[in-house]
């Protein structure tokens, strides 16, 4: 019997981290064959001297994968493809994979974003893709190395409503015996908003401002404009039947405030060092869509997303 062919699309924070504990059970246990896509630098890294995770979890570091590819057609026969790359890559990345999936191929995003899924979809249209969100923080030291703190990354996966009873055994398995903390649920819509509820606000108020988490929750100026950014989204979750608790605006600032006072976003770090792209669309620009798509008005999203535009 074929070995199942995993492909891991991408090596920043997220797929190095994910990527490197998948490898890293199946050099021991070569039960399957793992494929990793990267780019550039990091991919004559990680060809070279295999990839390095820098991590409380691990002792050995190093991890060499079967094959590396710095292009995606060069792919063939892939059972399973983890889609690690940033949200502004998502649908160019899926028009490649289109031409080298096959049709029982599984898509697994591991990105944070309400609205991942559907482009997905919008692009794929037939293949099984498990919506998920994660919690992990890690980042790319320097290419080829990535390194993780604090707790084990966390990944909330569910079941394709539109392939409900596909038999995704198999990848729980894997996920599990690679050491990954995977809650599987047969609905991880509403996981996927409770994340996006958090990193959009926060996102968007401490890029504004150049603040931190930890002033979000004491600023009353930029308190205020986080909560209102929530209630726009959570009028659109509730049009879209998201099952979210009632009290998820307070559930939201309770989490923020477990974080310590000074912690940054990724969208405040990208925004005010100038950086081309970010997570702008994904956040504010997500609400927009949503809000036209549903007759929802979102004015202070929109404010917001005008204000960091012309950051």
């Amino acid at each position: 019997m074929n070995k199942k062919h995993i492909v891991v699309v991408g090596l920043g924070g997220v797929g190095g981290y994910f990527g490197f504990k998948i490898n890293q059970t199946n050099e021991d246990s070569r039960q399957y064959t793992i494929s990793f896509i990267a780019r550039g630098e990091t991919y004559k890294k990680v060809q070279e001297h295999g990839l390095t995770l820098i991590s409380p979890e691990h002792s050995n570091s190093k991890t060499k994968p079967d094959a590396i590819y710095s292009d995606i057609h060069e792919i063939t026969a892939p059972d399973l493809v983890l889609i690690c790359v940033k949200e502004y890559d998502l649908e160019n990345v899926c028009s490649q994979l289109l031409k080298v999936i096959n049709k029982n191929t599984v898509l697994l995003p591991m990105m944070n974003g309400a609205d991942i899924y559907e482009r997905i979809r919008n692009v794929i249209p037939d293949n099984t893709i498990l919506p998920s969100c994660i919690y992990v923080a890690s980042h790319i030291k320097e290419k080829g190395i990535v390194e993780h703190k604090g707790k084990a990354g966390k990944l909330i996966a569910g079941r394709d409503p539109q392939h409900f009873s596909e038999n995704i055994d198999w990848i729980i398995t894997l996920l599990t015996d690679s050491g990954i903390d995977l809650d599987f649920k047969d609905n991880s819509f509403t996981d996927i908003w409770t994340k996006f509820f958090f990193v959009s606000s926060f996102g968007l108020v401490t890029a504004k401002h150049n603040s931190s988490i930890g002033t979000v929750c004491t600023d009353p100026l930029q308190m205020q404009e986080a909560t209102e950014i929530m209630k726009e989204t959570e009028r659109i979750a509730r049009k879209k039947q998201i099952a979210l608790p009632e009290d998820i605006i307070e559930k939201t600032f309770e989490r923020a405030a477990s974080f310590p006072p000074a912690t940054p976003t990724s969208l405040q770090l990208d925004i005010n060092s100038g950086k081309g792209d970010n997570e702008l669309e994904l956040f504010a620009g997500t609400i927009i869509k949503y809000g036209a798509e549903l007759d929802i008005a979102t004015p202070f999203t929109q404010k917001i997303y005008k204000e960091l535009k012309a950051k």
